[in-house]
């Protein structure tokens, strides 16, 4: 059995320059990739942790919805942040997001090479399974 894979773009400059794309469908599995919480239509990054968390999801819901599937489809999640502390703020607000979808998530310690970024998450979801 063959899976056909389809590249989803944000139309993103980054993804031209470093090779990936913001999402990739293989069969009913989407993987997101690590997303920011930067405004594209300003090119800003706020300085609070929760508003980049409420940002990264405005930013990732597209490529998920061009995928067919819904936020409440995600299975799992990765969360970068820059400092404990930093998760201790946006944990939480996750809790609030993800109440009743309770994905798998690991939370990770980083660096990241992008200005003002504390917050990242990547996700996986499996459409359909959130009906």
């Amino acid at each position: 059995m063959s899976h056909k894979r389809e590249n989803i773009s944000s139309g993103s400059s980054f993804e031209d320059a470093y090779g990936y794309s913001r999402a990739v469908k293989v069969g009913e599995t989407v993987y997101i990739s690590g997303t920011v919480g930067i405004d594209y239509t300003t090119g800003t990054v706020s300085n609070d942790p929760v508003e980049q968390l409420h940002q990264i999801i405005k930013n990732m819901s597209p490529s998920i919805e061009q995928a067919g599937a819904k936020l409440s489809d995600i299975v799992q999640i990765t969360t970068y942040v820059t400092a404990p502390e930093i998760f201790q703020v946006v944990g939480p607000e996750l809790g609030k997001i993800f109440a009743d979808i309770r994905p798998t998530n690991a939370a990770l310690v980083v660096a990241f090479p992008v200005p003002d970024v504390v917050v990242e998450i990547s996700a996986v979801a499996i459409i359909g399974c959130g009906d």
